[in-house]
C-alpha cells in the first residue's frame, strides 16, 4: 500500500518544483511476541516466560516506553530486570534525532538477545500508521502514534493463548496528557516512576530512576543560589549580536571556584576567558558548551595562583585572594546559559549522610573538575566503600549541587580491576570485547599468504629485515634493513604491517577500529584497537614468519642525503625480534659481523646524520620522565619503579620512522591535496613561554622563543655551573609549553607546519597495529601507487576532516588514561612502602605551595604551605621571578630540595601520594605535610 504526499517548493532561481513524498505501507510486519498466532515469523523477541515481577501488573505483560522515558530512563531500561520491551520506530526516529549516545545504548540493548527488546516498525504498517493532523504539533502527533501502536498491539495479542494466560501490554509515559488520553482510548498506562516501584522484587531499581524537574525542585533550598539561565532564543540573539560569546566550559582541577571558557575564533582569535566564583560559574558542569557576558573591564581579574580544593563544606562566592597589581589580569566574565549539556555517567564514591535513615546523600566523582552531585538512593550501606557511577539529572537554581540518580556500582575501591575499570570510563576509553559482528571479518585459520596476495606486492623476504622494540612488545608495527648497494650507496627500507589489507573500508571491523581511534597502553594492560588475531600475530611483523608489509625504500649516500624514494606493498620475513639492548648490544659488540649486525650499524650510523641535521633545521630536543614498573608475576603489584633509560638504538629506530612519515606525508599530499590525513604541530602562542623564560632569567640566563631554532639553540646552550640536572629540567618545563600535535584533513587547513619536529609536512604511517590514522595514510598510498582501490569517503575532505575529530579525541583521552594508570601503580608502588626521603627539584611555585619532581622515580606532587596545622605561616609571593617566601626562606623554580613521600590513603577514593620538606628547615613548617595528589606529565612531542 502506497500514500503519497504532494507538495510544490520555490527554487532559488524563482521556478517552481513539484516534489512527491511517497511512503510505503505494508500489513506483513511481524508484532514479535511468541505467543501470536497471526504473524508469519520465524523467530521472536518478545518472550511469555521472560516477564517481570510487579504488584502493579500481576500478570505477564509487555512494555512499551514513549521517547521521553527511553531518553531520561535509560538507565533503568538497561537494568537485566527490564525484559520484553517493544520500542516503536517512531521512538527509534526521535530518540536518534535528539541523543546519539542514547541512541547507540538502546541499539545495544535491541541487540542483546537476553534482553527481549524488539523493534517494530510501526511508522510502515498499515494499522499503525497515523497522519498528521491540520493544526497538530509533531510531538502530539508522535504521542498519538505511541498510543495507536500500543492500542494495536493490546487488539493484536488477544488470542486465546494469551487470554489464557493474562498477557497485557503496558504504555510507560511521564507526560500527563499522554497518559490521560491513552487512558481514554482503554489502555493500561503508568508513569514510570509508579511502575518501578511496584518492582517489589528489585526496590533498588527505584535508585536508577532519574528525578523529573519537578521533584528537583521540591528536594531543593527555598534560597536562590545562582541567577537564571536564559532561554535558547535570546542566548543565540546575544552571540549574533556580540554581546554574549559562545566556548566550551573547563573546569579548574586545583580550584572548584575557577574555570576558563575556550572561545574558538578565526585564526589566531580564539580566545580564553576567565570565570571565578560560584555565582559566575553558574551551575556550568566541565565540557558544557555555554554562553558567556563579558564583565566590565575594571572586573577582570588574573588566574588564582592558589591551590583549592573543595572539602564539600560550602563557602563563599568569591575566591579571597588579593592579587598582587603585576599579575596580568585576563577577560573575565560569567555564564548566563546553557547551550549544550556535555554529561555523562560520572565514577566516583558515595559520602554516607550522617542523617539516621537519610535516602539523600552526596557523590563525589573521581574527577575533581566535576562537582559532588545529590542523589537518593536506599542502600547506602551496601554502597559505602564502593566505586559507582552516577548520572546528573538536573542543577536547579537553589541547589548548591547538581542532582542525580545512581546507574550502577562498579565494585570496591582500591581493588586494581575496579580502579582500571574506572580511568577506563572517565577516559572514555572503549574498551568491551568486540563484537561477534566484528569478529566475523577476521581471516579465517590457519592462514597463509596465497598468490592473490601476491599480486601488487615485492617479494622482499630475502632481505635481511629485523625489528627493534621494548621489552615484551607483541605488536610489531615496524621493522628495518639496511644494505650497502653495488654502487657504494646504502638501500634502507622502513617496513610496516600492512593491516590495511585485513581490515576492509566500511565494514563492522573498520568501523569498531576507527571508533576506537588507538591502541591504550596501561600498566600492566593493553586495550586493543584491533582484535588479538591482528595486532599480536598476522599483522605483528614477528621474526621467522612470512607477514604482509607496506614498505618505504629509500637510496641514500653514506651523508644519509635521499636519492631515491619508492613505495611498494611486500612481503618480509624478518630474521630477528630485538629489544632496544639487544640491538644496542650488538651494535657495541665488534666481534659480531653477522648480517643482522651490519645492518644496524649502518641503521645507526645514518640516524645519526639524520638526528644532526634535524636538530640543525631547528628540530626540538625535549625531555619528559618516563617511569617503567617491574611487576609481580603472582600478584601483579608493581614491586620496582625507575625512569626509562633511552639509548642509542631508541634515536636509530626514532629517526627512521620520522623520516617514513615525512616521505608518506609528502607523497599522499602530492596525490591528493585536498583530502590527505597529516598530522601538525602548531607553534605556541608567545605567552605560553613566559613561565620557560621567567625561570631561566632567575637563574641569569636568556631563552629566545622567536623560532623553534631559536628555542633549540637557546636550551642547548643554558647550563648553570655545578647543577648538571639543569638543562633537563629547563627542557621538561619547555615541554609543558607545547601545543598538543593534532591530525587534521589538508583540504581543510592551511598551515601544516610541525613545530617540534620542523618539518613543513607530516604525517602517522608507521603504526597502523595501533593507530587509525596511519591505517587510514596507508589506503591513501595505496590508492597513488595503485596497489589499492579507493572509496568515497576517502575522498570526501568533510569526512576525513570529522574522523581527524575523532582520533584527536581518543589520542588525548588515551594519554590522560595512561598517567591516570602510572599514578595509581605509583600509589600501589608506595603502599607499603612507609615513609622514603628522597631528593627532588622545584619545578613550579605557588601562591600556597611549591610543585617539586623526584627525579628518580619520575614522580611530581604538591607541598602546601597553608593546609591544615599551618595557619599563620608567612608567605610571600612574587610572580616576576617567580619565587615562593616561607617565613624568612625564598624558593626558587629549579632549587633543590629533600622531601618525605608517603601513601596516604585516608581517602579511599582520592588516595594521594605526601610529600613533606625536609630540607630546608624552616621554622613553624612541620613535618608530616598536607595531602597531595601525583600531577600527570606532558606526553612526548610526537613520534
Amino acid at each position: 500500500m502506497l500514500k503519497s504526499k504532494t507538495f510544490v517548493k520555490k527554487t532559488r532561481s524563482g521556478g517552481v518544483m513539484k516534489i512527491v513524498r511517497e511512503h510505503y505501507l505494508r500489513d506483513d510486519i511481524w508484532c514479535g511476541s511468541e505467543v501470536c498466532s497471526e504473524c508469519k515469523q520465524e523467530s521472536t523477541v518478545l518472550q511469555r516466560d521472560a516477564c517481570i515481577e510487579s504488584n502493579l501488573c500481576p500478570f505477564p505483560h509487555y512494555l512499551v516506553p514513549d521517547t521521553n522515558v527511553v531518553l531520561h530512563q535509560i538507565d533503568v531500561l538497561e537494568d537485566p530486570v527490564i525484559r520484553n520491551v517493544i520500542i516503536l520506530q517512531t521512538v527509534m526516529q526521535e530518540v536518534r534525532h535528539r541523543s546519539a549516545p542514547v541512541y547507540k545504548r538502546l541499539k545495544d540493548l535491541i541487540h542483546d538477545k537476553e534482553k527481549h527488546f524488539y523493534t517494530f516498525t510501526n511508522e510502515h504498517h498499515r494499522e499503525t500508521f497515523i497522519e498528521r493532523e491540520p493544526g497538530e504539533s509533531a510531538n502530539d502527533r508522535n504521542d498519538r502514534a505511541i498510543r495507536v501502536a500500543a492500542k494495536w498491539y493490546s487488539q493484536h495479542l488477544k488470542t486465546p493463548e494469551a487470554e489464557a494466560e493474562g498477557l497485557r501490554v503496558v504504555l510507560i509515559t511521564n507526560d500527563q496528557g499522554n497518559k490521560a488520553k491513552a487512558e481514554e482510548s482503554g489502555l493500561l498506562v503508568y508513569r514510570c516512576e509508579e511502575y518501578i516501584k511496584s518492582l517489589i522484587a528489585n526496590p533498588e531499581l527505584v535508585d536508577r530512576l532519574a528525578l523529573s524537574n519537578n521533584e528537583q525542585n521540591e528536594i531543593s533550598s527555598s534560597k536562590v543560589l545562582f541567577p537564571e539561565h536564559l532561554p535558547l532564543s535570546r542566548i543565540q540573539a546575544g552571540i549574533k549580536s556580540g554581546t554574549f560569546l559562545q566556548g566550551t566550559f573547563r573546569a579548574s582541577r586545583d580550584n572548584y571556584l575557577e574555570a576558563t571558557v575556550f572561545v574558538q575564533g578565526e585564526g589566531e582569535d580564539s580566545t580564553e576567558i576567565i570565570l571565578q566564583g560560584l555565582q559566575n560559574l553558574n551551575r556550568a558542569v566541565h565540557q558544557d558548551v555555554v554562553a558567556v557576558q563579558l564583565l566590565p573591564r575594571d572586573q577582570w581579574v588574573a588566574p588564582s595562583s592558589v591551590v583549592l580544593q573543595d572539602d564539600g563544606v560550602p563557602k563563599d562566592d568569591e575566591t579571597n585572594e588579593e592579587e598582587d597589581g603585576r599579575r596580568k589580569r585576563k577577560p573575565t566574565g560569567k555564564v548566563v546559559g546553557i547551550i549544550k549539556r556535555n554529561w555523562r555517567p560520572f565514577c566516583g564514591m558515595l559520602n554516607v549522610s550522617q542523617i539516621k535513615e537519610s535516602t539523600r546523600h552526596l557523590f563525589t566523582p573521581a574527577d575533581r573538575r566535576i562537582p559532588r552531585i545529590r542523589i537518593e538512593t536506599r542502600q547506602a550501606s551496601t554502597l559505602a566503600g564502593q566505586r559507582i557511577m552516577v548520572a546528573i539529572d538536573g542543577w536547579p537554581k537553589h541547589s548548591r549541587y547538581p542532582n542525580g540518580h545512581f546507574v550502577r556500582s562498579l565494585g570496591s575501591a582500591g581493588d586494581k580491576e575496579t580502579e582500571t575499570e574506572v580511568l577506563l570510563l572517565e577516559h572514555d576509553v572503549p574498551h568491551q570485547a568486540f563484537s561477534q559482528a566484528v569478529l566475523s571479518f577476521l581471516p579465517k585459520m590457519p592462514w597463509t599468504i596465497t598468490p592473490e596476495d601476491m599480486v601488487k606486492r615485492e617479494d622482499l623476504r630475502q632481505l635481511t629485515v629485523c625489528s627493534v622494540d621494548p621489552p615484551g612488545c607483541t605488536d610489531i608495527d615496524d621493522a628495518l634493513h639496511c644494505r650497502e648497494l653495488d654502487n657504494g650507496n646504502f638501500e634502507v627500507g622502513v617496513h610496516i604491517a600492512d593491516v590495511s589489507h585485513f581490515i576492509r573500508p566500511g565494514n563492522a571491523l573498520d568501523k569498531e577500529a576507527a571508533n576506537r581511534g588507538t591502541t591504550v597502553y596501561l600498566c600492566g594492560r593493553r586495550i586493543d584497537m584491533v582484535p588479538e588475531l591482528l595486532s599480536s600475530n598476522l599483522c605483528s611483523l614477528r621474526s621467522n614468519v612470512e607477514r604482509m608489509a607496506f614498505s618505504c625504500i629509500w637510496e641514500m649516500n653514506h651523508n644519509a642525503e635521499i636519492l631515491k624514494t619508492r613505495f611498494t606493498k611486500s612481503v618480509i620475513n624478518s630474521k630477528a625480534s630485538l629489544t632496544y639492548a639487544e640491538a644496542q648490544m650488538r651494535i657495541d659488540d665488534t666481534s659480531m659481523n653477522d648480517d643482522i649486525t651490519k645492518s644496524l650499524r649502518g641503521l645507526n650510523k645514518l640516524a645519526k646524520i639524520l638526528k644532526r641535521r634535524r636538530i640543525e633545521n631547528g628540530a626540538l630536543t625535549l625531555s619528559s620522565l618516563e617511569v617503567r614498573f617491574h611487576i609481580d608475576s603472582e600478584t601483579h603489584d608493581p614491586i620496582d619503579l625507575q625512569t626509562k633509560e633511552l639509548m642509542e638504538t631508541n634515536s636509530m629506530v626514532e629517526e627512521f620512522m620520522l623520516l617514513a612519515n615525512i616521505s608518506v606525508a609528502q607523497k599522499i599530499y602530492d596525490e591528493f591535496s585536498e583530502c590527505a590525513l597529516l598530522r601538525k604541530h602548531p607553534a605556541p602562542p608567545p605567552s605560553n613561554y613566559d613561565i620557560l623564560i621567567k625561570a631561566a632569567k632567575s637563574k641569569g640566563l636568556e631563552i629566545h622563543t622567536d623560532s623553534a631554532k631559536a628555542l633549540a639553540d637557546s636550551l642547548d646552550v643554558a647550563k648553570v655551573d655545578g647543577f648538571s640536572y639543569f638543562n633537563t629540567l629547563l627542557r621538561i618545563l619547555a615541554t609543558r609549553c607545547m601545543m598538543q600535535a593534532v591530525y587534521f584533513c589538508s583540504g581543510m587547513d592551511s598551515d601544516f607546519h610541525h613545530y617540534g619536529l620542523a618539518s613543513s609536512i607530516y604525517t602517522h604511517f608507521t603504526s597502523p597495529i595501533r593507530r587509525y590514522s596511519d591505517i587510514i595514510v596507508h589506503r591513501l598510498l595505496a590508492v597513488a601507487i595503485g596497489a589499492d582501490s579507493t572509496y568515497p569517503d576517502l575522498m570526501d575532505k568533510h569526512k576525513q576532516s570529522a574522523l581527524c575529530n575523532n582520533l584527536n579525541y581518543r589520542h588525548k583521552m588515551a594519554q590522560y588514561a595512561q598517567r591516570a594508570s602510572v599514578a595509581f601503580h605509583t600509589q600501589l608502588f608506595f603502599k607499603n612502602r612507609g615513609i622514603l626521603n628522597e631528593e627532588g627539584f622545584i619545578l613550579f611555585v605557588r601562591k600556597n605551595a611549591i610543585i617539586v619532581l623526584i627525579p628518580k622515580f619520575g614522580l611530581e606532587g604538591t607541598v602546601f604551605f597553608d593546609g591544615k596545622g599551618k595557619t599563620g605561616v608567612n608567605l610571600r609571593f612574587d610572580e616576576e621571578v617567580p619565587s615562593l617566601t616561607v617565613e624568612q626562606h625564598t624558593f626558587h623554580m629549579f632549587d633543590k630540595v629533600n622531601v618525605t613521600i608517603s601513601l596516604d590513603d585516608s581517602n579511599i577514593q582520592h588516595q594521594k601520594i605526601r610529600m613533606a620538606l625536609l630540607e630546608p628547615v624552616i621554622p613553624g613548617v612541620s613535618v608530616p605535610a598536607p595531602e597531595v595528589e601525583p600531577q600527570p606529565k606532558k606526553p612526548k612531542l610526537d613520534r
